[in-house]
């Protein structure tokens, strides 16, 4: 058989009505068990695929939830994309995932083709902020939840860490250690400037303190082995002596560089701090200390969030939640 295959296909070889292999997808326990399993073994032989997309749109919503995160090669979007994916599913519901890989042209694909299968609601981690194509699809009733500090205070709903928080405690952390001169390593600075906020304000605590921005076009690791090979270029008398990576991959991949100079030794000559406390932090040549971010705690509010706006129809509130940081200490920042 070639095609599709629908009831009336399974009805007719299993010598069935179509109402009964209507109630065994939908009802199944009116169904004797002779029955159930001569229907289901039926469906397996003949390869039929339940059309969810058309039961969801007759019983007025569905159970599917679109995420679309910035680069799911970083093991921080691909543990928060699996903490939401369980996170939903105790509420009965699944997580279909795209990557935007940080271009915006990917970004509103995955949100076309998600509204076209008209998903429940969406989790999005967005290039910059709440978008006017995020904006028309929440006053078209999609509801929509943005990982992203930029959009408190906007027309969706929103769950971050609080970045400038986090950067705060990070350069804190390294002054006092007795650090001064830090280096801060991220980029695109709009897409981190929370951290940066925080990480200028611990600094204009302490007179003799200077903070230094090295600008990255990614946040990749690729991007901190480049940075950390140009710190340890410079000048014994003007490098810096801590670095504060915007991500884990930056601060991991400055320090893979480092450890491998010949005159600069981690964490005495350069200590290291990172951001999302990824699984590799703790396991790094130099076990790193960073801002650990909640995953489980995002995922679970963010699918709150999303249900809640779909169970009343978008007629509630906007919440935007900012979680508290945490400092977790290793040896990346010992004296």
């Amino acid at each position: 058989m070639t095609g599709p295959v629908g009831i009336r296909e399974v009805a007719e070889r299993a010598n069935v009505s179509v109402g009964t292999v209507s109630n065994v997808l939908n009802k199944p326990e009116l169904v004797s068990a002779r029955t159930l399993a001569l229907v289901q073994s039926t469906m397996d032989e003949l390869g039929f695929v339940r059309n969810d997309l058309a039961r969801q749109l007759r019983m007025g919503g569905g159970t599917t939830l679109g995420m679309i995160v910035l680069n799911v090669a970083n093991p921080f979007w691909a543990e928060l994309a699996h903490a939401c994916e369980a996170a939903a599913e105790t509420q009965g519901h699944t997580v279909i995932f795209g990557s935007s890989d940080q271009l915006d042209g990917r970004e509103d694909r995955y949100i076309d083709l998600f509204e076209e299968q008209r998903v429940r609601g969406m989790l999005i981690a967005p290039l910059d902020g709440a978008t006017e194509r995020m904006n028309r699809l929440t006053r078209r009733g999609m509801p929509l939840v943005l990982f992203d500090i930029h959009a408190a205070g906007g027309d969706v709903c929103s769950v971050a860490l609080d970045g400038n928080a986090g950067g705060y405690l990070a350069v804190k952390h390294l002054l006092d250690t007795g650090r001064r001169r830090v280096a801060f390593l991220g980029g695109p600075l709009h897409q981190v400037e929370d951290r940066w906020e925080g990480a200028q304000r611990a600094i204009s605590e302490v007179a003799d303190a200077t903070l230094t921005h090295f600008d990255t076009t990614d946040q990749t690791i690729a991007d901190g082995r480049a940075m950390g090979e140009l710190i340890a270029e410079l000048p014994e008398h003007s490098r810096p002596d801590s670095i504060f990576g915007a991500n884990d991959l930056l601060a991991l991949g400055a320090m893979q560089s480092l450890v491998l100079a010949d005159d600069v030794h981690v964490p005495r000559d350069i200590a290291i701090v990172g951001y999302d406390d990824i699984d590799y932090a703790a396991s790094a040549i130099v076990p790193l200390t960073t801002i650990h971010q909640p995953r489980q705690e995002l995922a679970t509010e963010a699918v709150r969030l999303v249900l809640d706006h779909a169970a009343t129809g978008g007629a509630h509130e906007h919440e935007h939640l900012l979680l508290p940081p945490q400092l977790v200490v290793r040896e990346s920042t010992a004296r």
